[in-house]
């Protein structure tokens, strides 16, 4: 579960309150209601795109100036879709693009805020929004990296679009980033577009062999913090949905023990770290989780683990990008690394 550090589950019950615009800005009313999903766009004139709350968004034109979720903009970009403004992890301490931000030139946009609970709305404002875009990880539209209190304002000044990508396989919402990028604007025939889908297809296979030819090859993902580890199930996530329909043998926690994390996870002490054995071990990538190499110095028991000895511990893209270009590479490392491991004691 992509769970940010400092607010936990909280963020789960995200966006519950409204709120007063008060910067003296014209609202922009948000479109109607309809349920359903799918995508329609008019290459000239208006713009329409129904998105995964069943909303239908409509302006008067294809919206130029987009604001968005790092990681969807970072997709739209790789459809040739240009964003203006971004929200979320974009940029590190040290000034460089953030794992989220993928090809998104971080100097060219403004960056609204670069971590949870950070949004200017006085910044968004003055980008003149036409549109905001951003995932969503659960069913009551909560979307990703839109604080609570400052909700109202932020909607009040652009129409909204989700696209969700849980409790479904990875294919899904790349189909729909897909669908919104071409109603933007995007080419998707072009060749970029076509063979990025093919070399995702043909990553697929490879991961699908992969795992039929290792079974007993056990997949474990974590996530690292100081005082705890995130043992995480297959469902509710795009990827790992994905890994299990593939065949990928995943380390399974038992619903009882995720059941105060909503479902996404179980959390263990670094003192229980080993309760199940794993030859693999996928770490979370994110700026905001401890690496292999921080814990190989500070904990222990991660040392001792037979996947760690073994040499078989990968990254895990927590959040992907999704668009067939950043993803394909996904299916490919983790294939890579079935392919090459081996029983670890």
């Amino acid at each position: 579960m992509p769970h940010a550090r400092a607010s936990r589950l909280s963020r789960r019950s995200l966006l519950t309150a409204g709120g007063a615009l008060g910067l003296g800005a014209a609202l922009t009313a948000c479109g109607g209601g309809e349920s359903g999903s799918g995508s329609s766009s008019g290459k000239s004139g208006a713009w329409t795109f129904k998105d995964d709350r069943g909303k239908t968004v409509k302006t008067d034109s294809v919206p130029k100036t987009i604001v968005a979720f790092t990681g969807t903009a970072a997709a739209l970009h790789d459809y040739g879709v240009k964003v203006k403004g971004v929200f979320g992890p974009t940029k590190t301490k040290d000034g460089k693009p953030d794992v989220q931000a993928g090809d998104l030139d971080i100097d060219q946009v403004t960056i609204l805020g670069n971590a949870w609970g950070e949004f200017s709305v006085e910044k968004y404002a003055a980008l003149a929004p036409e549109v905001l875009v951003s995932t969503m990880f659960d069913d009551a539209g909560t979307l990703w990296y839109v604080p609570e209190e400052s909700k109202g304002k932020i909607l009040g000044l652009a129409p909204s679009v989700g696209i969700s990508v849980y409790d479904r396989p990875l294919t899904e919402p790349l189909q729909r980033h897909l669908e919104l990028a071409e109603s933007l604007g995007a080419d998707i025939r072009a060749d970029k577009v076509t063979q990025a889908k093919k070399r995702f297809e043909a990553a697929a296979e490879r991961l699908r062999k992969a795992a039929k030819a290792k079974p007993d090859i056990k997949v474990l993902i974590g996530s690292a913090a100081e005082n705890l580890f995130y043992v995480s199930g297959s469902n509710l996530s795009a990827d790992l949905e994905y890994f299990k329909q593939l065949g990928v043998n995943l380390v399974e926690p038992p619903e009882k023990a995720k059941k105060d994390t909503g479902g996404w996870f179980e959390e263990l002490s670094w003192e229980n770290v080993d309760k199940y054995h794993a030859d693999i071990i996928m770490m979370d990538n994110r700026t905001s989780a401890l690496q292999p190499a921080a814990l190989d110095k500070s904990k222990p028991t991660w040392s001792k683990l037979p996947a760690v000895k073994a040499g078989q511990v990968v990254p895990r893209v927590t959040e992907p990008i999704y668009s067939y270009d950043k993803c394909a590479p996904i299916l490919e490392d983790l294939a890579k690394a079935l392919e090459k491991a081996k029983k670890a004691d």
